[in-house]
């Protein structure tokens, strides 16, 4: 089994009011196909900015990333962009919905983003929709969802291009229990069709206790806890 990520001694350094912190400290990590990876850590561990590398959305002050082999250092934006569109999958804590999008378009966004045929849009949105109990929804404005509607529409969004690396922030935040094991056996699907890999933080036991390895993060040091 090949590593899907792999992070060699990366570290995140910042300037606040004239001071240096460290978020990250020389973090060394990897992730393999189809594995489920929970990250555990108080509040101000670390969490978000190891998410934010991974997924391109941030760059590390030092240290090697390489993403399915290939090092992210020497792609440029643009590169940065199309790898992040095309591999990832992003669920966030507090859904990043577009507000002016119904559900559906939410959902179809992705794959539009990629230039998939309608008719097959139209199918795989229908899927998901059919799978997370959002169908009567599909026609609603985020603002008019529950928090936990909102979150199921953030799952479907991360995984209907079936990306092949799932970066998720508290995924079962504002679920019910029922809802929150139809979303996690939505992602165990993905992860053993497509050997599609997870990078979960959390701190919901169910969660975590459907991930294959857990790591700690405290003051941007990581513990295997596996």
């Amino acid at each position: 089994m090949s590593a899907r990520l792999s992070l060699n001694a990366i570290s995140k350094r910042y300037d606040s009011e004239g001071q240096q912190v460290t978020a990250l400290n020389e973090i060394t990590l990897s992730l393999d196909e189809g594995e489920f990876l929970a990250i555990q850590g108080p509040s101000g561990s670390g969490k978000s900015t190891l998410l934010n590398i991974c997924g391109l959305i941030d760059r590390p002050t030092s240290g090697n990333y390489h993403l399915n082999g290939i090092a992210i250092a020497q792609l440029n934006e643009q590169q940065r962009c199309t790898h992040r569109r095309q591999m990832i999958g992003f669920i966030f804590q507090r859904h990043q919905l577009i507000p002016a999008m119904t559900v559906y378009e939410n959902i179809a966004y992705p794959l539009l983003l990629n230039n998939i045929s309608p008719k097959k849009i139209r199918y795989e949105v229908e899927q998901i929709l059919t799978t997370l109990d959002l169908m009567q929804r599909r026609k609603h404005l985020p603002k008019q969802l529950s928090g936990g509607e909102r979150q199921r529409v953030g799952i479907a969004r991360a995984l209907i291009k079936r990306p092949q690396l799932v970066i998720a922030d508290e995924p079962s935040a504002s679920l019910d229990h029922q809802h929150a094991q139809t979303g996690l056996q939505l992602m165990r699907e993905l992860n053993q069709t497509f050997s599609a890999s997870f990078l979960i933080a959390s701190h919901d036991p169910l969660v975590i206790d459907h991930c294959d390895r857990k790591i700690s993060l405290l003051d941007g040091r990581m513990d295997d806890l596996s």
